[in-house]
């Protein structure tokens, strides 16, 4: 019942300030990949899109671990351009801007200097629906033994976020929406990190099979 006031909120400020711009927010749209991929497909070639997760990390949110974030991305002719992301237990804000680079509570940050896959902390997904829990699993067991550490935070924009600022190195998951992606992309690419999809080829908005790191460990971990 939260998620859809939450993103009513931000959606009511969208419209008043750019009415003309189109709006896709996850409460918007029925539950599966199917359909989520539709909608974003239906409204990608809008030359303004923004892409909103008003509670990323809702069964956190539930639970009551502070491991929840807003999340909105704006999309330019279907790109990726700026992004914020706050979390509000640690009242932080991660912001970028397509060529602008990305912030925290207005500081620049970087990626992390971690160089091999060995000094890596690596997210993965948490996923509920069999088709992604066994690739999952899967990535779990190749990457555990080769990396320092794998991690289950439960929410897609804070692992990006966290790799942005150096907290985390790389995130791995086999199925994600655009509204999970949308703004941390842009954050973690300004930051000096890299993303693309687990089959290696470039990242984009409709990109579902999602790799992100520091850059500097993105091919060690896809030849995992």
């Amino acid at each position: 019942e939260i998620d859809p006031l939450c993103q009513k909120v931000v959606e009511e400020h969208v419209k008043a300030s750019f009415p003309d711009h189109a709006f896709l927010g996850e409460e918007s749209v029925a539950a599966g990949s199917d359909e989520s991929a539709l909608a974003l497909d239906t409204l990608i070639n809008s030359e303004w899109l923004w892409v909103v997760d008003p509670i990323d990390g809702t069964t956190n949110f539930v639970q009551g671990l502070p491991l929840s974030v807003v999340s909105v991305g704006v999309a330019f002719r279907g790109k990726p351009v700026a992004g914020a992301i706050m979390d509000p237990y640690r009242q932080e804000l991660f912001a970028g801007r397509y060529g602008g680079g990305a912030t925290l509570n207005g500081n620049t940050i970087r990626c992390g200097t971690e160089a091999s896959l060995e000094e890596a902390v690596v997210a993965a997904g948490s996923p509920t629906v069999m088709a992604s829990i066994l690739p999952s699993l899967r990535g779990v067991n190749a990457l555990m033994p080769r990396c320092r550490s794998v991690r289950m935070f439960g929410s897609a924009a804070l692992h990006l976020a966290w790799i942005a600022c150096g907290r985390l190195t790389g995130y791995f998951e086999p199925d994600l929406n655009a509204w999970d992606t949308a703004a941390g992309a842009v954050i973690l690419a300004e930051a000096g990190g890299r993303l693309s999809a687990l089959d290696g080829s470039d990242f984009a908005l409709t990109t579902r099979p999602l790799l992100a790191s520091n850059g500097l460990t993105h091919d060690s971990t896809l030849k995992v």
